[in-house]
């Protein structure tokens, strides 16, 4: 079987692995306050005795950057004194190897659904996949996966599959309504900065999933290693040991005469120019036509769903 990475990508990847490692057994010890909600044990899973943890990126044209690449970045950062190999080693998954336009990026794909060894944790960052392929790949890798996660609205693409039926999620703040809409039998968490459900895992908008990255590792090696790869990383954000620091998001977008927004997105709109429908006598902006066609098939859903 091919491996994830050739000799020249894994001697950088175990490089900067071991310089970070120097850092953070240099590094003073990081105070990290326990939450209520999130215990350091909670939830753990299970690391191999030896060897790198696979992580697999599921891209196509136009995944977010941030939603890849942060994950990315943040499952680079941990280090064990004594492990010689990285913790985690990861490599991109697309329906062909074929560059992809990523936010304005070319990303060669490293491996094809047919090619890619199974990882242990499956990445799913917002993009436009969603052939059958796609789908069927995603389920055939979540079966065995210690973590199937969403960032952002990638949740759109792992909802698709089918595997979040009956299960509690989150995404970015922008959807939570137009996802409720699609996806009745999800149960969205608004205000959450990620959310855990049995092997399966949904982060809140693009920065979030460093955040679930950051909790995935505490999962694996706990809390210590994951607050040192933090510190390496000079991320000082807590949302990683506390899931529910999203709160600000929580409430609903209210639309204005003064500040007037699209009823299904929170955009920003002006009055004067957006689309409009008007129901019972109140008028409903929109940011685009897919929107108000959206809101005009269901509009009472859409209102008790906003409200």
């Amino acid at each position: 079987m091919k491996k994830p990475s050739d000799a020249p990508k894994r001697r950088e990847l175990l490089g900067w692995s071991a310089a970070t490692c120097l850092m953070a057994c240099a590094a003073p010890a990081v105070s990290t306050p326990a939450r209520a909600s999130d215990a350091a044990g909670s939830n753990p899973l299970t690391p191999p005795a030896q060897g790198s943890i696979p992580v697999a990126y599921l891209i196509s044209e136009g995944a977010v950057v941030i939603d890849f690449c942060g994950p990315w970045e943040v499952f680079r950062a941990p280090s064990m004194a004594g492990r010689k190999e990285a913790l985690f080693v990861n490599y991109t998954v697309a329906e062909t190897t074929k560059p992809i336009r990523c936010g304005g990026l070319h990303v060669i794909p490293d491996f094809t659904y047919e090619t890619a060894p199974l990882p242990k944790v499956l990445v799913i960052p917002a993009q436009s996949a969603n052939s059958q392929a796609t789908l069927d790949w995603i389920r055939k890798v979540a079966a065995t996966a210690d973590v199937t996660m969403s960032v952002c609205n990638g949740a759109y693409l792992l909802a698709q599959t089918g595997l979040l039926s009956g299960k509690a999620a989150t995404l970015h703040h922008s959807a939570f309504v137009d996802f409720a809409m699609q996806y009745p039998e999800v149960q969205v968490k608004r205000g959450a900065r990620f959310v855990e459900a049995g092997n399966l895992a949904c982060s809140g908008g693009l920065s979030s999933g460093m955040d679930l990255a950051f909790r995935v590792i505490e999962r694996y090696y706990g809390r210590d290693v994951a607050t040192r790869a933090a510190f390496a990383m000079e991320y000082q954000g807590e949302g990683w040991m506390n899931p529910g620091s999203n709160s600000i998001y929580a409430r609903p977008f209210v639309s204005t005469k003064k500040h007037p927004i699209c009823v299904v997105c929170g955009m920003d709109v002006e009055r004067s120019s957006a689309l409009k429908s008007v129901l019972a006598g109140e008028a409903f902006y929109f940011c685009s036509e897919t929107h108000k066609k959206a809101f005009d098939a269901a509009p009472q859903k859409f209102v008790t769903a906003v409200r």
